[in-house]
């Protein structure tokens, strides 16, 4: 009988991570054509959506969180801090007491932009949530965060661990623009 249910369970996380998998891949697309559309590399569009959405929930980010974030070296983070400072899309403030402290902001157009790009779907979705009642978006919004934290913490166990090498696949890439690809034995 468990087995019976724990097969269950099996089948049910096999379809849901599909479904999330499926999910993953449009919103990938869409912060692609978003960078696009911004005229922005999708890292840069990334990075301001980051810096947007913490001011948003009102944790604004440092230049080492937003590394976290859009996983960056904190050198390349400020590579793209600068191109982002450059063309007007954020600013970077030292509005803590303590002055070593840098937060990140978005351009006021930003926000604006993004609400014109993405306002259409979050009708979208506004309208397809509306016939679920607000009982079962609950649950599911509990759902989510239960996955959140157990990805998390499987991630971090993993941290924990020294990686290992991975395993070499046996193609070697030989130099020069004639050389073609050979297989070792």
């Amino acid at each position: 009988m468990e087995e019976a249910v724990r097969d269950g369970v099996a089948e049910q996380r096999e379809r849901l991570m599909e479904s999330l998998r499926i999910y993953g891949g449009h919103y990938a697309e869409l912060s692609r054509r978003f960078a696009a559309w911004l005229g922005l590399h999708s890292t840069d569009a990334t990075a301001v959506l980051e810096i947007a959405a913490a001011e948003e929930r009102g944790t604004p980010l440092s230049p080492a969180r937003l590394s976290e974030r859009i996983s960056l070296s904190t050198g390349a983070t400020t590579a793209l801090l600068n191109r982002l400072e450059a063309v007007g899309h954020i600013s970077r403030a030292r509005e803590h007491s303590d002055r070593r402290i840098v937060t990140l902001r978005s351009g006021g157009h930003i926000q604006e932009r993004a609400d014109e790009f993405f306002g259409p779907l979050a009708h979208r979705l506004d309208a397809a949530m509306s016939h679920y009642p607000p009982q079962f978006l609950e649950q599911v919004e509990a759902f989510m965060s239960d996955l959140n934290i157990t990805v998390a913490g499987h991630l971090a166990d993993q941290d924990a661990v020294a990686p290992k090498p991975a395993p070499r696949c046996g193609l070697a890439v030989p130099a020069g623009p004639q050389a073609r690809l050979r297989v070792r034995s």
